[in-house]
């Protein structure tokens, strides 16, 4: 006869048992100890209510009376793998009890409880059938003493009605709880996806088109110029490094569960390697301006991620979409919180042996708010943390990419500031 302790352990049983009452069921006597206090509850709630109704009507206590009261508690215990069985051996107690020691009508703590778990753990028809023959059974006594039946028929129906009621109510609310939990654990996975994909995205872009532009730099220079080769080579590698690293960041937080590595990762990148990213795009071709207004202060972590992923993107598509353009970062400090711009010429046009076609579309495509991943991204990663976007074509030709992000609050995290 194992004892489990706590909710967790009942809460499995019911849930294994069903609805429909036909999956497999465990041993008879496989209770908690929640089980033993409710059996335990209903007990004393049964002898106190049993010794007040003889003390009012003159009888006397018997020994008999008393144990059959008492023995509807173990049958408590095996209400959760067998609440049928158990609902019918409490029944049958409470026959015995009014043909051996008549007593007025009533309707005990056991009978509740058993019905209760017949309604939870069993299918309607089953419910319906036990609470039509609670009923009458509950009836049966030998004498009514001052009461009449008509007494106790009414008042038992109505027990019956409001403890079957309460166990549909409270087993539709668990239900939707469930489901509830089940809708919020998805969407955060969802979430979690989006984000994971939009840093895929990110990493992928940037560090990609910079090692193609690196590369090609370097086979155009390694004849006649082998010092520019050698420095887009390193370029290239430390591009193809922090890549990797910051994949592997990604990665780990699709290894929950597994054996951490030793070594911490590294932090996020935030507005102190914005001087890397700038120096890269001046590296690859695109003659790239940076200028910072303000007091420089440390960011919340987000921020300053959010904040370098959009200089990032819109770098990688200028290089992409308007080669030899000249680009414009500018990074404002406001008291309200942070302001980032990233703007070209569109002096340089499509790239190299693109069609017309593709190049009207290219720039069609740049100009639609919310076209593409990059700015379908960014504008998710501003939203994210409570700020506005815009991008789309300037007057002086190009374009222009507005982030303006809320980080006011003096609390919390900070990031570092790395240059």
């Amino acid at each position: 006869m194992p004892i489990r302790s706590g909710d967790g352990a009942a809460e499995t049983a019911e849930r294994g048992t069903g609805r429909g009452g036909a999956t497999a069921r465990g041993p008879a006597l496989d209770w908690t100890r929640n089980d033993a206090l409710v059996a335990i509850g209903a007990a004393v709630t049964d002898l106190i209510g049993y010794s007040l109704g003889a003390a009012d009507d003159g009888r006397p206590l018997t020994v008999q009376a008393l144990v059959l009261v008492v023995l509807a508690a173990p049958c408590l215990l095996a209400r959760r793998a067998r609440p049928v069985t158990a609902l019918c051996a409490v029944l049958a107690l409470g026959v015995a009890l009014n043909l051996t020691n008549p007593q007025g009508p009533h309707f005990s703590a056991a009978y509740v409880v058993a019905l209760y778990t017949v309604t939870r753990l069993r299918s309607p028809a089953i419910t319906a059938a036990a609470a039509v023959g609670t009923v009458p059974v509950t009836m049966i006594s030998r004498g009514y003493g001052d009461a009449s039946v008509l007494t106790g028929l009414l008042g038992n129906t109505v027990a019956v009605v409001l403890v079957v009621g309460t166990g549909l109510v409270v087993g539709r609310w668990q239900r939707e709880s469930e489901a509830k939990r089940t809708l919020l654990a998805d969407r955060a996975v969802a979430e979690e996806r989006r984000r994971i994909a939009r840093e895929l995205h990110d990493i992928v872009a940037h560090h990609i088109t910079t090692m193609q532009l690196m590369a090609g730099g370097a086979r155009a220079n390694l004849a006649h110029d082998p010092d520019v080769a050698r420095e887009a080579l390193v370029t290239l590698e430390d591009s193809g490094r922090m890549a990797l690293r910051e994949m592997r960041q990604l990665l780990d937080v699709l290894r929950a569960g597994e054996e951490p590595d030793q070594t911490p990762p590294a932090p996020q990148p935030g507005t102190g390697d914005l001087d890397r990213i700038i120096s890269e795009s001046r590296l690859a071709g695109t003659p790239t301006e940076f200028t910072v207004r303000g007091t420089a202060r440390p960011l919340p972590p987000t921020v300053g991620l959010t904040v370098f992923r959009i200089v990032q993107e819109a770098l990688t598509n200028a290089r992409k979409h308007a080669v030899g353009a000249r680009a414009h970062v500018r990074l404002t400090y406001a008291a309200e919180g942070v302001e980032v711009e990233v703007r070209d010429d569109g002096a340089g046009g499509p790239r190299p042996g693109a069609s017309r076609a593709g190049a009207a579309r290219t720039g069609a495509s740049r100009a639609g708010a919310g076209s593409g991943y990059g700015l379908i991204g960014m504008r998710e990663r501003v939203a994210l943390q409570g700020g506005t976007l815009e991008t789309g074509s300037h007057e002086g030709g190009g374009f222009r990419v507005a982030a303006r992000l809320p980080a006011a609050d003096p609390g919390g995290d900070r990031e570092d500031l790395r240059g």
